[in-house]
């Protein structure tokens, strides 16, 4: 099969690793991939959201399969653009890829179907927001989010009044994220322990990953502000499967049901991202129960960098039976095994940060045993490999044990050296 992968970050190297590693693949092209994707595929310089233009591209090189990994080309309808085409893609349409797009509907289709999930407010003006918040934060911390798509930067967990009102102006007043922010969600905040279930699914059926456990925050300690994800790990000894049932049953199921009935049916990978928090029950017992902080509409990165590696099932095959709503004939299976991924970023991120630094070690870390480098932000200039983003390599340790694979990961890291560099040093450190 010719196949076409959209994005240029380690997700997409991670994905294109995995690609090249099927039978199936005749041919991959990556728009616009990076320099890690650069030897598996032939990279072209098309943007994810150049939508015209990728299926222009698609029809003349005669594109059997679109695998897409980032969020804004689905948002914008990539994958029903390619449909009209005649191009199967595996990735939800913009209808229902509104999961991610937008907070307000994502919440809104959680309450009509009770889908456990923080209570909420909608506000389309600043004013009314505040208001909102000055007669709740007193007795109820908040969480501000922006309704639109933000990549990553959208959210704002509030420790103080003032820390929630700060957001508002931010978002609606001086447009800091532009039009993501005309609207935004209020809603109380969760307390717990956090999990990413990631799923493929065809609009009917559902079949789960392993749970991931990432790291948001910039510093070691959650400290600093929210970031894309400096690192991830799996399995989580926190995540028993009954857990995971329960999350299933009470969340991903009902969500794809519901879209299908309003003739939405999802296809690709849903990913919720859950707050696991205790709850008291009518005998006075305390149980587990799953939230849904955010539906996402893709592979998380950093969270593919450690599923595709433990993936044993060919991905081509998975992702032919999602669009083709055969995913129920489809066996997938992962390796019982551990990863880590540790995400080296740019000095300054997710602030301002320079560009154009060459990095060293990547080949001595790259031959080291279990251990795989997934490209994020680089290009090649003059032959030199050279950061070009603010996340720009995901490290990732494979072992028999967590532990094994947290000092696979570590080690590569040493090996690996850019003016700036930053990674937390914590990553599955509490597990």
């Amino acid at each position: 099969m010719r196949i076409l992968l959209i994005g240029g970050g380690g997700r997409e190297h991670a994905l294109a690793w995995k690609l090249v590693q099927s039978h199936h693949c005749e041919r991959l092209f990556a728009a616009p991939g990076n320099a890690g994707i650069a030897p598996l595929a032939e990279c072209v310089p098309i943007q994810p959201k150049q939508i015209p233009a990728l299926v222009q591209f698609a029809r003349e090189q005669r594109i059997e399969l679109v695998v897409v990994g980032p969020e804004s080309p689905l948002i914008a309808g990539l994958a029903d653009a390619l449909q009209q085409a005649g191009i199967p893609c595996f990735g939800p349409s913009r209808a229902a890829a509104q999961l991610e797009g937008s907070k307000a509907f994502a919440k809104q289709l959680m309450a009509e179907i009770d889908v456990p999930t923080a209570p909420f407010r909608v506000f389309d003006e600043p004013a009314e927001a505040k208001r909102y918040l000055q007669q709740r934060f007193p007795h109820q911390m908040c969480v501000v989010k922006a309704d639109g798509e933000a990549l990553g930067k959208g959210v704002f967990v509030c420790d103080t009044l003032q820390d929630a009102l700060d957001a508002v102006t931010f978002l609606m007043e001086q447009h800091g994220l532009g039009e993501a922010g005309q609207c935004v969600v209020i809603e109380d905040r969760l307390y717990g322990r956090e999990l990413s279930l990631l799923c493929f699914t065809d609009g009917h059926t559902v079949h789960a990953m392993p749970p991931v456990r990432d790291y948001k925050r910039a510093f070691d300690g959650d400290r600093g502000p929210n970031t894309g994800g400096m690192g991830c790990f799996t399995p989580v000894p926190d995540a028993p499967p009954a857990l995971i049932e329960q999350a299933l049953h009470q969340i991903v199921q009902p969500t794809i049901r519901a879209l299908a009935t309003r003739g939405i049916p999802y296809r690709g990978v849903l990913y919720a991202g859950l707050m696991i928090a205790n709850t008291t029950l009518p005998s006075k017992e305390t149980a587990e129960q799953p939230y849904v902080l955010e539906f996402n509409c893709r592979f998380g990165d950093p969270e593919a960098q450690v599923l595709i590696p433990l993936l044993k099932t060919d991905l081509i095959a998975i992702a032919q039976a999602t669009v083709e709503g055969k995913l129920q004939t489809q066996h997938i299976e992962f390796e019982p095994r551990a990863a880590v991924c540790v995400v080296l970023a740019s000095g300054g991120y997710p602030g301002n940060y320079r560009t154009g630094i060459p990095i060293e070690g990547l080949e001595q870390a790259s031959r080291m045993p279990d251990v795989l480098i997934f490209h994020a932000g680089t290009r090649l200039q003059n032959e030199q490999v050279v950061t070009s983003g603010g996340r720009v390599l995901s490290v990732v340790g494979l072992g028999d044990t967590l532990s094994l694979a947290r000092q696979n990961a570590y080690l590569a890291l040493e090996q690996i050296h850019f003016e700036g560099m930053h990674y937390r040093t914590d990553i599955a450190f509490d597990a």
